[in-house]
């Protein structure tokens, strides 16, 4: 692969980032894609392993080796055909993806791993700035309908395969922009929408019809995250005009925080928050919108959605930020030889975290304080935790004396999603699993597959919440199944 002893001579190179000072002051994308010879370098790092264990730590199975060959021998137009062949959106997964690939890669093993999603991030970049992704319409129509409910990246994923295999698609979205969580979840400095818009238009282009602020489902309509649904259709309705429907919304019931003093005035869950500054960077007028300027910010939950509202903040000016994880500080250095090649827990650090925030691990909260039904402040405790002997299990206990009170005028609850909004399963009337998704398998002659006739589902609505990767991943195999269902095979890639 590229050159054979790359790996011995040549570094690992992160993307260059806008000062922070800089960037801080905007909402815009901040990070820089490789040169084309930073590019070619991180390609020809790239083992000739043998067994390529990035493939499979890529949940679309991205065909990781070959495409950073090409880049390596600067044939850019040959590695997007590749890096497309398995990934709907690589402009997606290359801005925005933990980049579980390059845990698995071989060299991460006593090295620093390629830097796969880099060259991903270079190839689709200069695969749109060249006019190489073209709409790719399908040659022949099969005279099907099929319905796809939510565009986020599991929605977006199967309605274009579908429409690429000749089928007529639909897609209904509650808001009135495209793009799901991808529009309203992911802050626009990590992700910038025209990336979404190009898309969409590529997509209609190959035949895809797009319905927003259209909510499919019964009962009022939903004021959820970014919702502005003006249009309600009944799934009877839905069921009856089209041949098959794809259920493909995300996981959107957040976990909650039931504490005194939940009820005051500045404790809001995470994606309250988020939505509302990508729809004013998009040009939206908001009657009240959330603001930390000139404030004290806590952020209850360590991942992803809790660092994006760190970076909200402190573009919105807060006077400080912390956030608080309930689970130990992972270690720095990962033990390789126990977790390779699996994504692995170890400590990771945000350019929003880079960018000015108190982290605290092992903290628990307990009281909500306020004045005046305004929030003021935090009364946490620190925790430890042991193994349960018999069980095996962790078990968490708090530290006695190790109460404190954290001043705080905003609280932002972001300790992940529980599961769909309830009324659309069961408007469709398809079943459940324990946690709330809907049931429905992923192998054999009823992947993806509902316990109602012609319903399938992908994405968080059946995996629950989780990665743009695995939502692509799902779409696309949900798109075979529902091909394969409607003409008895299909050659849409799995």
């Amino acid at each position: 692969m590229g050159k054979v002893t790359g790996f011995k001579e040549y570094a690992r190179v992160e993307e260059g980032h806008e000062a922070t000072e800089t960037r801080v002051k905007h909402f815009k994308e901040f990070t820089l894609h490789l040169t084309d010879e930073e590019a070619k370098i991180q390609g020809a790092r790239c083992m000739d392993c043998g067994t390529p264990f990035c493939n499979n730590g890529c949940p679309i199975n991205n065909i990781i080796p070959d495409f950073n060959d090409l880049v390596y021998q600067q044939d850019w137009k040959s590695a997007i055909e590749v890096l497309h062949s398995t990934n709907n959106f690589p402009e997606f997964t290359g801005r925005i993806c933990p980049a579980p690939c390059e845990a698995a890669c071989t060299l991460g093993i006593n090295e620093a791993p390629v830097g796969i999603k880099s060259i991903e991030h270079a190839i689709i970049d200069k695969a749109w700035e060249n006019g190489w992704v073209q709409p790719k319409p399908a040659e022949r129509k099969t005279g099907k309908k099929v319905a796809v409910i939510g565009s986020g990246p599991a929605g977006l994923a199967a309605a274009q395969q579908l429409a690429r295999a000749g089928h007529d698609v639909t897609v209904f979205e509650k808001n009135s922009r495209l793009g799901g969580l991808l529009r309203y979840g992911i802050p626009d400095f990590k992700l910038d929408k025209g990336n979404i818009d190009r898309r969409v238009e590529q997509m209609k282009a190959e035949g895809v019809v797009f319905k927003t602020g259209t909510y499919v489902g019964k009962g009022a309509l939903p004021h959820g995250v970014g919702s502005d649904a003006k249009t309600k259709l009944d799934p009877a309705q839905v069921l009856a005009e089209f041949d098959a429907v794809v259920l493909a919304g995300g996981s959107e019931v957040p976990r909650d925080l039931a504490i005194p003093g939940r009820e005051l005035d500045g404790v809001h869950f995470a994606m309250e928050f988020l939505p509302q500054q990508n729809k004013v960077n998009a040009g939206d007028k908001l009657k009240e919108q959330i603001k930390a300027g000139g404030k004290h910010v806590v952020v209850i939950g360590g991942g992803d959605t809790g660092s994006d509202c760190v970076g909200t903040s402190n573009r919105q000016g807060a006077k400080s930020v912390t956030q608080l994880e309930l689970l130990p500080k992972p270690p720095v250095q990962e033990d390789k030889a126990l977790t390779w090649p699996y994504w692995p827990n170890k400590l990771r650090t945000s350019s929003s975290h880079e960018e000015g925030c108190v982290r605290e691990w092992a903290i628990t909260t307990k009281e909500f304080r306020g004045e005046n039904g305004k929030l003021k402040s935090l009364v946490t405790a620190r925790v430890e935790w042991s193994k349960d002997e018999k069980t095996g299990q962790f078990k968490m206990s708090e530290v006695a004396g190790s109460e404190q009170e954290i001043p705080a005028e905003l609280a932002f609850l972001a300790m992940g999603f529980v599961h769909p909004v309830g009324s659309v399963l069961e408007a469709f009337g398809v079943e459940k699993d324990a946690r709330g998704n809907i049931r429905a398998a992923t192998d054999g002659d009823e992947a993806y597959a509902t316990n109602v006739a012609k319903v399938f589902t992908a994405g968080d609505m059946r995996r629950g919440q989780s990665l743009v990767v695995w939502a692509i991943r799902e779409g696309r195999q949900a798109a075979q199944a529902v091909d394969k269902y409607l003409m008895g095979e299909s050659l849409l890639p799995r």
